[in-house]
């Protein structure tokens, strides 16, 4: 870092240009990426329920159908002469377009299921084939011609295939207006917490930059593996986020060296010596905790741990290589256009003249908090655990149509299914049999099937031969009671794989996808614990050289995000405030989305738990003062995180106001998060507890001492102690707190 500070003031022109070029060179990359955007990846690609999947698909395409066409008749009825002529000129139509496969529908096969139980509606059932890009083309080449009125009938399209196409394209368009809300707040809360329009821009402008950077990177990733489309709602508000918080410290440590009289360039060594170097630390903190959904097979999580950790490291790239050069080159105006200094002259008293009230208030609060620190870290503790309880409740679930609007044409599609038609499509499993076998083992095992508790009726076998005779694949449909992936349908998919056959046998469908999925997450959810868990101590140790600290970190950060999971289990499983946040409950958690919450949660807590240790080691290694530390890095720090998790939750809420619920559920969960770990655990439970283990928070046993005396990385820098103001240095304002010359933040009485 002290080598980049170097190189960075000595030629901040060449650093900005090279910088620029790199960006508008991004532009051109990231362009056409949400084309290549895939929806799916919920599934574990190695199980059992996978394979038999792609094996129906292949060998019986009318098994697995994922284009519905709903066709309403209205009071004529589906039996209507002229409706089921033009019903089999669609039927027909469909089954002669390019890359259509199984076309079935009610008036070829007069199937009681394929018709609605008023006699109004019936389907037309067809398979899609082709990956989901392939599959997206195909839709959008036939819809046009097949949605809407055709003489006597009325035609909308439902199925998977149709799903995904709206989640992506609703997914773009709700990106596009959370950037158009979240810019100008994030601008707006900017001026409000440094005064001048110009230190505001700044973070901003690395923000725009961390949004180009992102689309290039996801544009990259999508050459070499499949990224879900829900990474880009995501990854690009983490990027707007982390950057404005990295350039918020940056700006802020820059304009407190000029503050105690450096010269531009000499300040902007020194920022990159303590806060450039603390941001450093945090970015890889963060990148850690991302990089634990690596441990899961669904591409899913996969493609938010690639683009996570990209993106991360790009916004601090964006916050310690474009803003240090500006810095350089802006000096004492990064001070200029205070739009607050009208207000300011409009209030009396030394502590407006001071322009810093806030960092007395955090001194206060830190001081208040360490004389009663048994109350507060108690009843905070007990609080966040009982905010947590609802998540003992949570239910898991696979993703369906329900995650859009209630007014979207697929969702509307599939909810006529599921109330107007007899059955539920969804509750059946399907067991692919595989291997010569006769019609006596096909019978017996049919059978076997029948006699399971909690089925309904088996149908089949379906063989692969001539005609649908066995062959050397068949597959089996079992109707199961109850819901499609509630608990009597999983251990349905249980007792089904136990059946003994003479023949190989693989069981799909939406419980046993859901089985599967749980058996996958379980599998990596250990390890990705294990890797979350060690880093942060070993990172936190080698900032802190504490062996105890570490672990408050682990746990602290851990409690934060209870609040988060509670949340998530009483509104979207449960349906609270669906109609206040407009989304369709579906009485489940989709499996993958906890663990993705978690680790983008945990991260951003220890990004600030990183900055509020990291000044107040700074403070005990300068004074030796443990309660004095604390406080004066609280006073210091405080506000600064306070306004940092404030913008990154405005960015997490635009994203929250995305129609597709997994969309609002993330960004509105780690929204509450980030507000929880700031203003509960930060602001109160962290100088609860260090006052409470006092100064044996900074010991560690001799061995590890050494070891951070040689491998451990330190903020200190050349910071030095705190200086008074130059006479005629810029004074700063906002979240600058006044500093005495004994460097210590005044406390009221």
């Amino acid at each position: 870092m002290g080598g980049w500070s170097r190189f960075v003031t000595a030629r901040p022109g060449l650093s900005l240009l090279l910088a620029l070029i790199v960006t508008a060179l991004a532009v051109f990359a990231g362009s056409g990426v949400a084309d290549r955007m895939a929806s799916g990846g919920w599934q574990d690609p190695d199980a059992r329920s996978t394979y038999a999947t792609k094996a129906l698909e292949r060998e019986f395409p009318a098994s697995q159908p994922n284009l519905l066409l709903l066709v309403d008749a209205g009071a004529a009825g589906v039996d209507d002469p002229a409706v089921a002529a033009e019903a089999r000129r669609l039927t027909a139509r469909l089954t002669a377009e390019e890359g259509i496969a199984g076309v079935g529908s009610y008036w070829q096969a007069n199937a009681p299921a394929l018709r609605s139980e008023d006699g109004h509606q019936a389907l037309i059932a067809a398979r899609v084939e082709g990956d989901e890009k392939t599959t997206a083309e195909v839709l959008d080449r036939i819809a046009p011609a097949l949605r809407g009125t055709h003489g006597p009938v009325r035609v909308s399209l439902g199925g998977p295939v149709a799903v995904q196409s709206e989640v992506t394209s609703t997914i773009q368009e709700d990106l596009l207006w959370a950037e158009m809300i979240a810019l100008p707040v994030t601008l707006v809360l900017l001026v409000l917490v440094f005064g001048s329009a110009v230190a505001a821009a700044l973070p901003l402008g690395v923000g725009i930059v961390a949004i180009i950077g992102t689309n290039a990177v996801l544009r990259g990733l999508t050459e070499i593996t499949e990224v879900s489309v829900f990474a880009q709602n995501l990854t690009t508000a983490l990027g707007l986020g982390l950057a404005i918080d990295y350039a918020l410290f940056i700006v802020r440590r820059f304009r407190e060296e000029l503050a105690a009289g450096r010269e531009p360039r000499e300040a902007v060594g020194a920022t990159l010596r303590t806060a450039g170097r603390t941001v450093l630390f945090s970015a890889l903190t963060v990148a850690v905790s991302l990089s634990a959904m690596l441990f899961f097979p669904m591409y899913f999580l996969r493609s938010f741990a690639y683009a996570g950790v990209a993106v991360v490291l790009l916004a601090a790239g964006a916050a310690l290589i474009l803003l240090p050069a500006a810095l350089v080159l802006l000096g004492d105006r990064v001070n200029s256009f205070d739009l607050r200094a009208l207000w300011r002259r409009g209030r009396r008293g030394p502590r407006a003249e001071a322009g810093g009230g806030e960092g007395r208030g955090w001194a206060r609060t830190a001081a208040l908090v360490m004389r009663r620190a048994p109350v507060f870290a108690v009843i905070t503790t007990a609080g966040l655990l009982l905010l947590g309880v609802p998540f003992l409740g949570v239910k898991f679930g696979t993703v369906d149509d329900r995650q859009l609007p209630a007014t979207a044409e697929s969702h509307v599609v599939q909810q006529h299914i599921r109330d107007g038609f007899p059955g539920n499509p969804a509750a059946r499993l399907l067991v692919l049999a595989e291997g010569p076998a006769d019609a006596s083992a096909y019978t017996a095992y049919r059978s076997r099937l029948s006699e399971l508790p909690g089925v309904v009726r088996v149908d089949g076998p379906v063989g692969s031969g001539p005609g649908g005779a066995p062959g050397q694949y068949a597959y089996f449909s079992v109707v199961g009671e109850g819901e499609a992936a509630g608990q009597q349908a999983r251990e349905l998919v249980g007792e089904v794989r136990g059946v003994d056959a003479d023949f190989k046998t693989s069981v799909t469908g939406q419980a046993a996808v859901l089985v599967d999925g749980q058996d996958a997450i379980a599998r990596g959810l250990p390890w990705a614990l294990a890797l979350v868990v060690l880093a942060t101590l070993l990172l936190v140790f080698l900032l802190t050289g504490s062996l105890l600290i570490p672990l408050q970190a682990v746990l602290l950060n851990a409690l934060s995000l209870t609040a988060m999971f509670g949340a998530v289990v009483w509104v979207f499983q449960d349906g609270n405030l669906s109609g206040l946040l407009s989304f369709t409950s579906t009485g489940d958690i989709e499996t993958t989305l906890p663990v993705l919450m978690f680790s983008i949660a945990f991260g951003l807590s220890m990004d600030y738990g990183v900055f509020l240790i990291s000044r107040i080691k700074e403070e005990y290694d300068r004074t030796g003062d443990h309660e004095g530390a604390v406080r004066t890095g609280l006073a210091r720090t405080g506000g600064l995180i306070t306004a940092a998790a404030v913008i990154l939750a405005v960015v997490m809420v635009a994203i929250g106001t995305s129609r597709v619920t997994n969309t609002k559920m993330l960004g509105l969960g780690i929204a509450l998060a980030v507000l929880m770990d700031a203003m509960v655990v930060r602001s109160l439970l962290v100088p609860a507890v260090m006052k409470l283990t006092g100064r044996a928070t900074w010991w560690a046993p001799g061995p590890l001492r050494r070891l951070h005396d040689r491998f451990g990385l330190s903020e200190g820098g050349e910071a030095g102690a705190p200086r008074e103001p130059a006479a005629g240095a810029a004074e700063p304002v906002g979240l600058v707190e006044p500093v005495e010359p004994s460097g210590r933040v005044p406390v009221a009485p």
